[in-house]
């Protein structure tokens, strides 16, 4: 393999690989899942997580009871579930997160959302990690503005444009060094 041919290779790869990060992976209601009976106040649930595009929400419930549905605001805050956008039944729904916006989710069984089966999911866009400043410590005396227990990151793949700036720069520099 030629030596201009190895740099395109190890060009792409290198787009591909540093190109790609990981998006956090939610459990909606955390171990007791998608339910009715009280025991998940999801917009709580997630008013303690910050969903960015590129993060992915896990539904798990007992298909045979409940579902999911994608509805609007106004649908949502009514409990209404006849004009779903999207209708979802597997039982362990994944819905990735792909544009800032709000999503809202509900059950469509007969006085489940009454119950309290809805959530509310407020998505925006990841800050870049070298815009993320220290904050500064908190005054004496004084509580700290954000308590919200921080989420756990996983594996849900979204770009990176950080690292494929980066990416792009390395390539530039290998080909300069296999051209001179």
């Amino acid at each position: 393999m030629s030596l201009r041919n190895t740099a395109t290779l190890i060009f792409f790869l290198m787009i591909v690989l540093s190109g790609v990060c990981l998006g956090d992976v939610y459990r909606v209601g955390d171990s007791d899942g998608w339910t009715s009976r009280g025991l998940v106040d999801y917009n709580k649930w997630a008013s303690t997580k910050e969903f960015h595009v590129g993060d992915t929400l896990i539904f798990a419930y007992n298909s045979q009871f409940h579902n999911l549905m994608l509805v609007t605001k106004q649908d949502f805050e009514s409990c209404n579930a006849t004009a779903a956008i999207a209708v979802y039944t597997s039982g362990s729904d994944t819905i990735t997160l792909k544009r800032p916006d709000h999503y809202y989710f509900l059950c469509g069984a007969p006085g489940h959302c009454q119950a309290g089966q809805k959530v509310d999911i407020k998505v925006t866009l990841p800050l870049p990690q070298s815009s993320l400043a220290t904050p500064n410590p908190a005054p004496q005396g004084s509580l700290p503005s954000d308590s919200h227990p921080s989420s756990t990151p996983s594996n849900a793949p979204t770009i990176c444009f950080l690292k494929l700036g980066l990416a792009v720069t390395t390539l530039v520099f290998c080909l300069l060094s296999v051209a001179f």
